[in-house]
């Protein structure tokens, strides 16, 4: 037993328990995160006497005669300042690490009230952000600092129109700690289910025995395959993802389910799952595409013919003849890794029964729809019986796209008939979710006496785990886009994917782009040093340019801005030049959209409710993003409107109409121009009239982005609707060997929020920091990833250089969603190559694989 105070309240607690818990589960102090439970990640951080400390590590025992401090127990000017200065900076994201963020910088201030950006960086060192690239967290900290020491919040007057620099709709519940991600969720009678997984990669399930389990009292119930009322396989594209390995079946890797136990309290849950016993006949695995490719290979999936997943070919023009008659041919092997999404919040649903008998899901994914569809069919039931709607989101990356929990815990609510709280460990968080595609690539270029690309040929292959997921397209998307951003039509690739027993392969930021763009980049700036040009020239040669064709073969539209962006690097470039600093350059491009003839729907509601004010609802997740302030600006721009009379509602499946998945950065253009065209009819309804007059009235927008089906039979198909382009610079410090400053400069058509748009370039490029020189995802001989949370290498604040440059480059053009083009994606997409030939330029020594080897980033053997 410990008597203590928490947030200046005496506590006595009987039961000696993780301080976390007793925060979150009996006093729901819920700005207190679990983001791991292993102490690496910072986002429960709370002061306990003042200094800052990790509450998954204490046990209240010891803390008998303390003083713990959570957010919720700052003072009311604290809260506005930190709420202030964190919007005004663009420090907010998807939030989840913000309270975390809040009281380390409490904890520096409270000693140090004029920090240096030095100081701030160094007290946020055991916090780690996966969305910002810490630089608007650090500016957000120095103006907290500012403004509690002058002890007055500062006007805040905010124009929403599109265009403004605007703090996100949704900075003051995520500082503060009072928004609800679903972990946040605490109903009556709630129990807590969880996956009994298997324990081989590839074996046949022969039985299993639930009786164990089943009479530990506190049990709900154990449920197998023979449950589920409905299908059994989920999957995005392919239904080839068991909910349950039914008896006789064979598991495909460590993270499928044999069983879902429900218990009334997680101590139950855990005893009761060592209880369940299965027994196997264990198989041999398949670890790699080289052995699944093998003619007498064991098959992942019994009925498939072969391991191929997906096979992809993209042509156009004569790739060998231009090669073979190039004055200058260059030709390597690249290899890149697996990457871990590493999203700040773990896997997590709620399911609540319905009087209908259906079920309710309170969710964190990419899609309330694509949960809907998935967990309907799973469990046999119509749309009015499986309601879906998204809580705040903590970081996706495409690694909430596929099922993960919410599956199980609809059908333990559905079976069961009881409220259940399923979320994953952040171990199997790191075994269960699609990671980034690994990819060996071989590429060869060819380009003439003044370094213009005559032609590209390539061959590809990716691992694509256990499952299907989305291998297809992200293997379709790493071969169009393979050929880059330039002006030419000689182009070949052949690509293949693989089913493995290992983790499943799916979406991650790049979507493939990120793999092949680092073999392109590559290629081109080994090209420019044998033409005898710089790299920053022999892009501009060949970049493509409004009205040129892609090597696809699409015509390119006005708004195409990589010549803008490589003149806005220009002068920077040159600097370094002139410094003689080792100067690193790559360029890229990204779809937005899904595009290749796939239908691809925006679609938004503008609802005047009984409040007399427009509400939004659009079946979008917002994962960070800030989906729902470009909503809000394009709804005060095109309607006119004030944000005083918006109201953003977050996304569900019963009156937010199906808007797609939060992937191939397609939300800001897509639903984006669905609510302009909403905005349209609510203009012309509000012509003499006021909301007060319109209300109960709906206006409903729509969107279909039309393009050509890959490999159509016309001249110059549109692959999709829209591009987003980049430049990005790595300069290197010579004396130390680590990056000094970086530079990307992206065009984003109109920037709708410039600030969020600055934000998602720091961050994606601090993401692909970590992916060109740290991070690592290790898989062992039996197909277990073996990383924790604070081993998989990600960049912390202490590691990021001293200046990270965002370029907003704005070009008009597109007549879609205001101009804008989405950005999500392509922020990660060059930043590999760029500090690869930097660190050539350093040392002289080219390098062909991630992460880098031979840097001072580089883990010590």
């Amino acid at each position: 037993m410990a008597v203590f105070s928490v947030n200046g309240r005496t506590v006595t607690v009987a039961k000696n328990q993780k301080l976390i818990r007793y925060l979150r589960d009996e006093l729901k102090l819920t700005s207190v995160k679990d983001g791991c439970s292993e102490g690496a990640c910072g986002t429960c951080h709370v002061l306990i006497d003042g200094k800052l400390t990790k509450a998954c590590i204490p046990q209240t025992d010891k803390l008998d005669g303390k003083s713990v401090l959570t957010v919720e127990g700052l003072s009311d000017f604290e809260k506005e300042a930190y709420t202030y200065a964190f919007g005004k900076a663009g420090a907010v994201q998807c939030g989840f690490c913000i309270p975390g963020m809040i009281m380390a910088a409490k904890s520096l201030i409270d000693v140090n009230s004029d920090p240096s950006r030095e100081d701030a960086a160094f007290a946020i060192r055991n916090n780690i952000c996966r969305c910002t690239g810490y630089v608007k967290i650090i500016d957000g900290i120095l103006l907290a600092a500012k403004v509690i020491r002058e002890g007055k919040i500062p006007a805040d007057d905010q124009d929403y129109a599109v265009g403004s620099r605007v703090r996100r709709i949704d900075v003051a519940e995520k500082v503060q700690g009072y928004g609800k991600y679903p972990d946040d969720i605490y109903v009556d009678g709630m129990c807590y289910g969880s996956a009994v997984r298997s324990e081989y990669p590839r074996a046949r399930v022969l039985s299993i025995d639930t009786s164990e389990a089943e009479a530990l009292p506190g049990v709900v119930c154990v449920l197998t395959a023979k449950d589920i009322p409905g299908k059994n396989y989920v999957g995005h594209i392919k239904k080839d993802q068991p909910t349950l390995i039914p008896i006789g079946e064979i598991t495909h890797y460590l993270g499928d389910s044999v069983a879902l136990v429900c218990a009334k309290d997680r101590e139950t849950l855990e005893k009761a799952k060592k209880l369940v016993k299965v027994d196997y006949e264990v198989l041999e695995a398949v670890h790699n595409p080289e052995e699944a490719a093998k003619k007498n290979a064991p098959l992942v999936f019994e009925t498939d013919e072969n391991n191929v997943q997906a096979y992809k070919h993209v042509s156009r023009g004569d790739a060998d003849g231009a090669i073979k008659n190039a004055k200058y041919v260059l030709s390597h092997h690249f290899e890149t890794p697996w990457t871990e999404h590493a999203f700040l919040e773990p896997e997590c649903c709620v399911a609540i029964p319905l009087d209908n008998g259906g079920v309710k899901l309170m969710t964190t994914d990419q899609s309330a729809h694509t949960t809907l569809h998935e967990c309907a069919q799973m469990l046999g039931v119509d749309y009015d019986h499986c309601l879906v709607e998204n809580q705040l989101v903590g970081g996706g990356f495409g690694g909430k796209e596929d099922m993960s929990v919410q599956h199980h815990a609809a059908l333990i609510a559905y079976v069961a008939r009881v409220p259940v709280k399923v979320k994953l460990s952040r171990s199997e968080s790191i075994l269960v979710h699609p990671k980034r595609h690994p990819f060996k690539m071989d590429f060869t270029m060819g380009c003439d006496e003044n370094g213009i690309i005559q032609g590209v040929k390539a061959s590809v292959t990716s691992d694509t785990g256990a499952f299907a997921s989305l291998g297809g397209p992200v293997l379709e998307r790493a071969c169009t886009h393979a050929a880059g951003p330039y002006a030419y039509e000689n182009f070949e690739i052949e690509g293949r994917a693989y089913y493995t027993n290992n983790p499943p392969a799916g979406a991650f930021r790049g979507f493939g782009v990120t793999q092949t763009c680092f073999a392109t980049e590559s290629l081109l700036n080994e090209m420019a040093e044998l033409v005898g040009i710089s790299p920053w020239e022999i892009r501009y040669r060949n970049a493509i340019r409004p009205g040129g064709v892609l090597p696809n073969g699409q015509i390119v539209g006005a708004e195409t801005g990589l010549v803008e962006t490589l003149e806005a690097v220009k002068p920077y470039y040159d600097e370094a030049v002139r410094n003689g600093e080792p100067v690193g350059l790559a360029c890229a491009m990204k779809n937005a959209g899904v595009g290749v003839g796939l239908p691809d729907w925006g679609r938004a509601k503008l609802i005047v409710e009984a409040d007399a004010k427009v509400h939004i609802y659009s079946g979008a997740s917002c994962i960070g993003q800030g989906l729902g302030t470009v909503l809000t600006q394009m709804v005060v721009t095109n309607a006119r409107l004030s944000p005083d009379d918006i109201v953003y509602e977050r996304s569900n499946t019963w009156i937010a109409p199906d808007s797609g998945d939060t992937s191939g950065s397609r939300q800001t253009l897509i639903t984006g121009e669905a609510c302009r065209r909403a905005c349209e009819k609510l203009t012309e309804a509000l012509q003499g009239k006021t909301l007060s007059d319109l209300i109960g009235r709906e206006f409903y927008g729509e969107y279909l982005a039309k393009t050509d089906p890959l490999g159509a039979d016309v001249s110059n198909p549109v692959s999709h609707v829209a591009y987003g382009y980049a430049t990005q610079m790595c300069i290197l410090d010579k004396d130390t060997g680590k990056i000094k400053r970086f530079i990307a400069a992206h065009d984003v058509g109109k920037a709708v929020n410039p600030l969020s748009c600055e934000g998602q370039i720091e961050g994606g490029v601090v993401m692909s920091m970590g992916y060109a020189l740290t991070e690592r995802y290790p898989i062992d001989d039996n197909c277990k990833p073996t990383a924790k949370y604070g081993t998989l290498g990600l960049f912390k604040a202490t590691r990021i250089p001293p200046e990270i440059k965002a370029i907003v480059v704005e070009k008009p053009g597109l007549d879609l969603a205001n101009g804008a083009i989405g950005i999500g994606e392509i922020t990660s997409i060059p930043t590999a190559p760029a500090i690869a030939e930097a660190y050539y330029q350093l040392d002289g020594e080219r390098r062909f694989s991630l992460p880098l080897e031979n840097t001072p980033y580089a883990k010590k053997k």
